[in-house]
């Protein structure tokens, strides 16, 4: 009686075994057909193509490498400028425990170096410097089979996390070269500070060859960029360039800060509305973590920020809503999800990662516009 059911189930598991033999098989045909084919060529030409093939899977060994272990990443990389806040803000005069450069005669002037210019310089070190810069690089624009990294759930995290941080970086450069590295309307731009901002706005994605011909590669830019911003520092040491810490100055970084958060928490937004595929989100990742890029690069800048403009902060009575600021931009970074989900913000089994960053950002961007009604007083 059991014999024909047994055949059958015999049968149905005979076929699939065979269905997936086959399924293989065709996956591996070309493969198999390549071994063939370079089992028969001569010995000069298995060197060159099995050279190739080591450089390539080299390349690819070392993509993987950079992609997935970050250098020196630390949510709490601000500290050392808390220890060394003080009271005075940039450009103020000071005076240094021990003077050995004297001007006929007398010390030589020095002035209070900029906390935002040092944190920038220290980002981009980080970004190009401690880490390889990601985007430009020649396996990261070939994506996987011509197909864009940041279309797969493959390599794309660190890339949308440096990016991130760029993004502050740019805009950061252009407060200091429009409004904090000069005196409103009555001093000419600096020099390092304008190098920094067009060093900063090459192409991210730049490599030693691009559609037009050579051209430099983005890292050799921002190595130049970071060199420009501690020019600025020294100079403005010796009391030779200007940081004007003014309130209406800081009033005008703070809405800037504030209106490149809100737009990055408007993309979470559309990117919410677009799926709730959760876990297989492959675009929810570098949302993710560009925004979280954008809010690490933000904490050291307002730490920074704190220190340049103490005095105006001092006279305002900030002191208390800044350091609530603070804390909630470090909490925020305390949200390192292992894998990325967009799912239905009600979803009991898939959560939703891009909703709660957009929540922390936004909850920053109202301490932020909070402190600048305050300076709008």
């Amino acid at each position: 009686m059991l014999d024909p059911i047994v055949n059958f189930i015999t049968r149905i598991f005979h076929w699939i075994g065979r269905g997936v033999g086959f399924v293989i098989g065709i996956i591996l045909w070309p493969f198999m057909w390549v071994g063939r084919w370079y089992l028969q060529r001569s010995l000069i030409l298995k060197a060159v193509l099995g050279g190739i093939v080591a450089v390539i899977v080299a390349m690819y060994g070392y993509f993987f490498y950079v992609t997935q272990f970050w250098t020196n990443f630390n949510p709490d990389y601000p500290a050392a400028l808390v220890d060394t806040r003080g009271t005075a803000g940039a450009g103020d005069p000071v005076t240094p425990a021990a003077i050995s450069a004297t001007v006929g005669g007398e010390p030589a002037p020095t002035c209070k170096p900029s906390a935002i210019a040092l944190t920038s310089a220290d980002l981009i070190d980080f970004n190009v410097n401690q880490n390889a810069w990601i985007s430009s690089m020649v396996l990261s624009k070939v994506g996987l089979l011509g197909i864009e990294w940041r279309n797969t759930p493959f390599f794309d995290n660190k890339a949308a996390f440096q990016l991130g941080i760029n993004q502050v970086m740019r805009r950061t450069t252009t407060e200091l070269v429009d409004t904090l590295g000069r005196v409103r309307g009555t001093s000419q731009i600096d020099q390092n500070l304008q190098n920094a901002r067009t060093n900063l706005a090459w192409s991210e994605t730049a490599w030693y060859i691009g559609w037009r011909g050579p051209t430099r590669p983005t890292p050799s830019l921002y190595r130049e960029a970071i060199k420009n911003l501690r020019d600025f520092n020294d100079s403005l040491q010796k009391c030779q360039s200007t940081f004007d810490a003014r309130a209406d100055n800081l009033m005008q970084f703070l809405d800037r800060i504030a209106g490149d958060i809100g737009s990055t928490s408007d993309i979470l937004r559309q990117r919410i509305e677009a799926s709730d595929a959760g876990w297989f989100d492959v675009r929810a990742d570098d949302r993710f973590w560009f925004a979280y890029g954008q809010l690490y690069a933000y904490y050291g800048v307002l730490v920074a920020a704190r220190s340049d403009f103490a005095s105006v902060i001092a006279e305002r009575n900030l002191t208390t809503l800044w350091t609530r600021m603070e804390g909630q931009l470090r909490a925020s970074l305390d949200v390192q999800p292992w894998i990325i989900s967009n799912g239905n913000e009600s979803s009991a089994f898939f959560p939703s990662h891009l909703a709660t960053m957009g929540f922390n950002l936004l909850q920053v961007r109202s301490n932020i516009v909070e402190l600048r009604s305050i300076l709008d007083r």
